[in-house]
């Protein structure tokens, strides 16, 4: 490449590379003309599995049904057909008021087709201004029936409405390919709806609909519709088949269709409130804001289904998640105030909610939906809004039928201890096949094993002070009676016979692995192993004991450095208050430790004869406060941790076999004579 300059400015740039890289560059140019911008409706075919599913054409006709349903909703329509062509094409019908189709005011074009042409516009917006259409809508995206029109091949809209029959036809993704025209006359009062829409097989996995769940959705709707005729008719070649549904019993006749054969174990509580927009009475919700609902016990699985303004939400959400916390409450305060709990059952809210069947029906102003599918809402305030309206009503219920009341606080308080017991034994299972966890063991409340910590710590006394001085949440305390068993020579199959060493293998939830290179430590039940005695001749000798145990027969732990030995003081030192600076305490690890720090408290001034040592005898002499501060705590404690590779374990068997087999004591006597002079020991 050679350029030609002239002051600072290029006056040209020749590329002398071969044509095909000039092909390339040309194919690659980016300049102003690489820039797309996508109108209309181009987006949604671009991109249709951000508007909708894609598996097959049921969630866009539901979008049309969801509009008619809309209008029923708000109180103006009383009839929802649903016909099923044999082309494959799909018709809904209502007598609602009609889609406008008037000239709109910022669009200059008529409404009908502003509707259907345009993302986000529907008259679901602005419902607490009353300006509107719909204060309950399923949603306020409002791109639901424009993104039906973005993926059919043709779509028809005829509407009723001021006496005249109106048409419009949109075909290739959108476009009208008839404009809006007069096509008749009709009755002022015959008002309505019918939009046909063929969808295009290019943009779906499957090009029929699922008969099944349209069906389930328009049972729903008549269900959550009272007075309101829901039909679908199927053409078939051998003739036509129609379905009705109509509930007059509304949603405890529906949820009973749901059960099935299932036998309730007591009545189905139904009821709805909604709020009435009077200030404080009506908790800061809007007027008609609440919900419907029924909800029952039963064998088996049970059913759920829930519903936002008509609107089936397949995945639940914070409505559900309402309904459950009402209802966990209100069974919590009845039961405590029965006494109903048996001594040391803890309620959580899947001992009450886990057998639960029900259908809910909730009505939110302006409803957040993950996605715009809408199959789970996530608005917040739908938790509190569902749990405040259930909750009271139910309460009272279950002090009005004491007898159900009781079988339900019983069925929560069996479903408590039948989950203690099954985590228990999941746990067991899991991490440490054994059948039972040491009794003496203090576990962690913690459920990641990593940020864990097990203290095997030297007698029941300093185990006690441990106990207190824990962290509950990460650190566990195993008390060691006595001295451990010497297991270097121990047979494998006869390891657990100690019941010191079987209950740490137990508590770490792993089998010894020995020489294995590819142990299972999947179970393993602590990230980090703290060998803590007292800081004297016994505790080391303890500690000699434990780490012979995890090299002999928990090698890898050691070579993950998951062993770490405590390092408590001998010697705690008190400093008096002096002057405006407040009393101290230093702690020693050693003689050598505890001289320096006597020498650096003169050098500050402070006189040695006020100065007040004391020797700790053992951990079980101190106290929590003191054991968590040396100890035990992470920002305070010393500990040395203990980390050997694989080579080094090879290297070191021999010595471990001359100073802990038990046929070795002559070789010990020599290696002690010739060298017994190296090793530091407080005797």
């Amino acid at each position: 490449m050679k350029a030609c300059i002239e002051g600072d400015l290029p006056v040209y740039l020749r590329f002398s590379w071969p044509l095909p890289f000039e092909n390339h560059l040309r194919m690659t140019l980016y300049d102003e003309s690489s820039i797309k911008v996508l109108k209309g409706l181009e987006p949604v075919r671009a991109r249709p599995g951000m508007y909708t599913r894609t598996d097959s054409p049921t969630h866009v006709i539901q979008e049309v049904i969801d509009n008619a349903a809309d209008e029923a909703l708000a109180g103006y329509a009383r009839n929802l057909t649903v016909r099923v062509h044999l082309d494959g094409s799909v018709s809904v019908a209502d007598d609602g008021r009609g889609i406008p189709v008037g000239p709109h005011p910022t669009e200059k074009e008529p409404t009908v087709v502003v509707v259907f042409t345009r993302l986000h516009a529907g008259g679901k917006f602005d419902k607490t201004s009353g300006a509107g259409a719909y204060a309950f809508s399923g949603g306020l995206h409002g791109v639901g029936v424009s993104v039906t029109n973005a993926l059919s091949t043709r779509l028809s809209v005829t509407v009723k409405r001021d006496g005249e029959l109106h048409q419009v036809e949109f075909a290739d993704g959108g476009k009208v390919s008839l404009p809006l025209q007069v096509v008749g006359k009709c009755a002022k009062k015959d008002t309505g709806t019918l939009v046909r829409a063929w969808p295009d097989p290019a943009f779906f996995d499957s090009p029929r609909i699922s008969l099944a769940e349209l069906e389930r959705s328009l049972r729903a709707k008549a269900v959550l519709l009272p007075g309101v005729t829901v039909q679908l008719t199927l053409e078939r070649e051998d003739g036509e088949q129609e379905k009705a549904w109509s509930y007059p019993n509304g949603l405890p006749q529906y949820l009973a269709e749901l059960l099935g054969d299932a036998e309730p174990l007591l009545p189905a509580f139904s009821g709805e409130r909604y709020a009435d927009g009077e200030g404080g009475s009506s908790g800061g919700y809007a007027k008609g804001e609440g919900a419907a609902w029924v909800f029952t016990w039963a064998d088996g699985t049970g059913a759920a289904e829930s519903f936002v303004n008509l609107i089936h939400t397949a995945q639940g959400g914070t409505h559900e998640a309402g309904l459950k916390a009402g209802v966990f409450d209100a069974v919590k305060a009845f039961a405590e105030h029965h006494g109903l709990l048996p001594r040391g059952v803890q309620l959580r809210q899947e001992d009450v909610c886990g057998r639960m069947s029900f259908v809910l029906s909730a009505r939110i102003l302006d409803p957040q939906f993950q996605g715009q599918v809408k199959e789970k809402l996530n608005s917040r305030e739908a938790v509190k809004l569902v749990s405040s309206m259930v909750r009271d009503p139910f309460e009272v219920w279950l002090n009005a039928n004491v007898e159900h009341g009781k079988t339900l606080a019983e069925l929560a308080a069996r479903a408590a201890a039948s989950r203690l017991k099954s985590a228990q034994k999941v746990e067991k299972k899991k991490q440490s096949s054994v059948v039972v966890l040491p009794g003496k063991l203090s576990d962690a409340s913690g459920s990641d094993p990593e940020s864990n910590e097990l203290f095997l710590v030297e007698g029941d006394s300093a185990g006690g002070s441990a106990k207190q001085a824990r962290d509950r949440e990460t650190q566990a305390i195993l008390p060691l009676r006595g001295k451990v068993l010497n297991t270097w020579e121990v047979e494998p199959e006869r390891l657990y016979a100690n019941n010191e060493v079987h209950d740490i293998a137990v508590a770490l939830g792993v089998e010894r692995h020995g020489g294995d290179d590819h142990p299972d430590l999947s179970g393993l039940r602590y990230g980090k192993v703290i060998l803590m005695a007292d800081a004297d001749v016994d505790g080391s000798h303890i500690n000699t004991l434990l780490l012979t145990l995890f090299f002999r027969h928990f090698p890898r732990l050691l070579e993950q450095g998951r062993i770490c030995v405590a390092q408590p003081p001998l010697y705690r030192v008190d400093v008096p208050a002096r002057g405006r600076a407040p009393m101290r305490r230093f702690y020693a690890l050693d003689d050598d430790e505890l001289m320096a720090i006597r020498d650096r408290l003169v050098r500050d001034g402070v006189k040695p004869e006020a100065l007040s040592v004391g020797r700790f005898k053992g951990l079980g002499e101190m106290n929590p406060e003191q054991l968590r501060e040396t100890a035990m705590s992470p920002a305070t404690r010393r500990v040395l941790p203990v980390r050997v590779s694989r080579e080094e374990i090879a290297a070191a068997v021999t010595m471990f076999d001359m100073l802990m087999g038990k046929g070795e004591a002559g070789a010990r006597r020599e290696w002690m004579e010739a060298k017994g002079n190296t090793v530091e020991a407080d005797i």
